[in-house]
């Protein structure tokens, strides 16, 4: 599985074709291992009243296209002891990218970044234990050659927690499962 998620469709594949492909049972699969991340493909298969080897094998097809990308624990930042988070646009220097991401990969605190349109070129997700935690990572990012500007807000709760079913159940026909119903 990838690593890093790139939405140029490098590494996804043809985002089109992917959404397409998807059926109910695929959607069935992603939201039961979204509400059980631990149920195995035992378990999912009960749940879902296919087969065993229909869930191994749908699941190894959503491995390969690229829709599933891990199966690691999600982590709350806070309650592991970095429960101040920033957002942070930078400005970079023409041609700095690389050297940028290379930066970035290398500063701990930094949890996401993105290249982006419009007044920054990186935004960046940061968590850090405290604020002078924070001052410090910022201060570091600021010491970069290529960033020309930073520009960063505080992140004081969680409104909408990452989530990805809504988006991929959304107006989408109902398409049946090419998988027969296990009795």
């Amino acid at each position: 599985m990838a690593n890093k998620r790139r939405f140029d469709g490098g590494e996804l594949g043809n985002p089109a074709s992917i959404r397409g492909m998807l059926d109910e049972l695929d959607l069935a699969l992603l939201r039961g291992l979204h509400e059980h991340p631990r149920a195995g493909a035992l378990e999912l298969s009960r749940q879902l009243g296919v087969a065993r080897a229909t869930v191994s094998a749908r699941l190894r097809r959503l491995e390969e296209s690229g829709v599933i990308t891990g199966y690691g624990p999600d982590v709350d930042l806070a309650s592991a002891g970095y429960p101040v988070q920033a957002f942070v646009t930078l400005e970079i220097a023409q041609g700095a990218l690389e050297q940028i991401a290379h930066e970035l990969e290398e500063m701990p605190g930094v949890v996401e970044a993105y290249t982006t349109t419009g007044a920054g070129d990186v935004l960046c997700r940061v968590a850090a234990a405290s604020h002078r935690d924070l001052q410090d990572t910022l201060v570091r990012l600021n010491h970069s050659s290529a960033i020309d500007r930073s520009t960063s807000v505080i992140a004081l709760s969680t409104v909408v927690p990452h989530r990805v079913v809504p988006l991929l159940t959304r107006d989408r026909p109902k398409r049946p499962s090419r998988s027969p119903r296990y009795r």
